[in-house]
């Protein structure tokens, strides 16, 4: 499905170009992308934003600007959101109103992601493999599932981002676990 879908790959190899160390894509655009094939959509659906993260506890807070400023000239149809989740820590509270600690690695960013579903990641490797990360495994992707990830998404939280995202209405065979 990776391999298949055009925007993703010159995504994929867009990001690689960056030569950031431990990064990849995922959440939304990888969600929708196997959903998306998995509805019979011809059409991609629209994309809030290109998740790319990476890892570099070395670099100085405030260079996610530089390279995002890159991947916009790279690729400027996409809405590419680029984060170091080395610094997530530094600006959640303020954005999300509790602390969070740091994060020891890019599988461990990951695996703090809000659903299950949405916890999965892609690299494009130098050699043209891919290299999938999923903490929790692809049953919730592929099943279409969603359920609330409690890593550090609040109940509340939860279900304001079901009713935002309207996954049933996107996708009808979509299943939503309500959170408890």
């Amino acid at each position: 499905m990776v391999r298949s879908s055009p925007w993703l790959m010159r995504a994929l190899r867009a990001a690689r170009d960056l030569g950031l160390p431990q990064w990849c894509i995922g959440a939304g655009a990888l969600r929708n992308r196997v959903w998306d094939h998995l509805h019979g959509h011809a059409e991609p659906s629209c994309l809030a934003d290109v998740d790319l993260v990476y890892f570099d506890s070395e670099e100085p807070p405030g260079l996610e600007a530089r390279h995002q400023a890159a991947l916009a000239r790279a690729c400027p149809d996409l809405p590419w959101e680029l984060t170091n989740q080395a610094h997530v820590h530094l600006w959640f509270e303020s954005c999300f109103g509790h602390a969070v600690a740091p994060l020891r690695s890019l599988q461990d960013a990951v695996a703090s992601w809000p659903e299950f579903a949405t916890a999965v990641a892609v690299r494009l490797e130098t050699d043209d493999t891919l290299t999938v990360i999923a903490p929790y495994g692809l049953d919730d992707l592929f099943a279409m599932r969603i359920r609330r990830n409690p890593a550090r998404v609040s109940v509340g939280t939860f279900r304001q981002r079901v009713a935002q995202k309207q996954y049933a209405q996107r996708w009808p065979r979509v299943q939503i676990e309500d959170a408890e």
